[in-house]
């Protein structure tokens, strides 16, 4: 069963939406909601498949609520306005359906998230952390990563591919939340939505900006500075 929610601030489009839902036989309704923020929060506590979510709320819209995800479900927009499609695209939304919408056009999108999470479940990378190293399993492999050795996580989509400082990076099939809970917390610190640092291996920082040796930087986003300011303070040498 696919677990999903739907999302519309119109009672009119949320009840049919929920009537499409209860008549295709791989979805399982979890919640239904009428707001983007209770969404949010709903999500940051519970894990689902797929998202049936309006983009037009008052509050906050789908496209932002989207955007805002750090590890977001997959997600189909529905909407009354063809001009969102591009901008929906770029959030990897899996579909995009104009209202009033057909039965017949919901199950060909429920039906694609069907085929989409159900490989993904398939493809699910195993590890396991042991002492001060991980077990990763990328395409037919398991790889045994030392903590120390990795530079760098950065998110790509359904992949985290790992920077390593003396060999080629490892590209592996899980979402970067799932490893940010086995790193150890002292060595590791999330400073970007989409990039997990290893704060021994920073060469510089300059400005809002990590360097490592290769020359490669990373911006610390607006929600990570705080924290990130605290360590360079406490490491701070006059």
């Amino acid at each position: 069963m696919i677990r999903c929610i739907a999302v519309d601030d119109e009672p009119l489009a949320l009840r049919q939406m929920l009537s499409y839902i209860e008549k295709t036989p791989f979805l399982q309704l979890e919640a239904q909601f009428m707001s983007g923020k209770k969404v949010k929060d709903y999500l940051e506590t519970n894990s689902i498949d797929l998202v049936f979510l309006d983009i037009n709320m008052p509050d906050l819209n789908g496209m932002e609520l989207a955007k805002s995800l750090e590890n977001p479900p997959k997600i189909i927009f529905t909407t009354a306005y063809s001009d969102y499609a591009i901008e929906g695209y770029k959030v990897n939304a899996l579909d995009y359906l104009l209202k009033p919408i057909e039965y017949d056009d919901f199950l060909l999108a429920a039906t694609k998230a069907e085929t989409v999470i159900k490989k993904m479940a398939l493809l699910k990378t195993e590890f396991k952390k042991t002492g001060d190293y991980l077990f990763i399993k990328s395409g037919q492999k398991h790889i045994r990563i030392n903590f120390n050795d990795i530079e760098y996580l950065e998110s790509q989509k359904e992949y985290v591919c790992i920077h390593l400082i003396h060999s080629e990076p490892v590209r592996t099939l899980i979402r970067l939340k799932n490893i940010e809970d086995v790193l150890p917390s002292a060595n590791f610190m999330r400073i970007h939505r989409s990039f997990i640092v290893n704060l021994n291996h920073i060469v510089t920082v300059e400005r809002n900006q990590i360097i490592y040796s290769k020359k490669r930087s990373i911006v610390v986003s607006d929600t990570y500075q705080k924290a990130f300011k605290t360590f360079l303070s406490n490491h701070f040498c006059n």
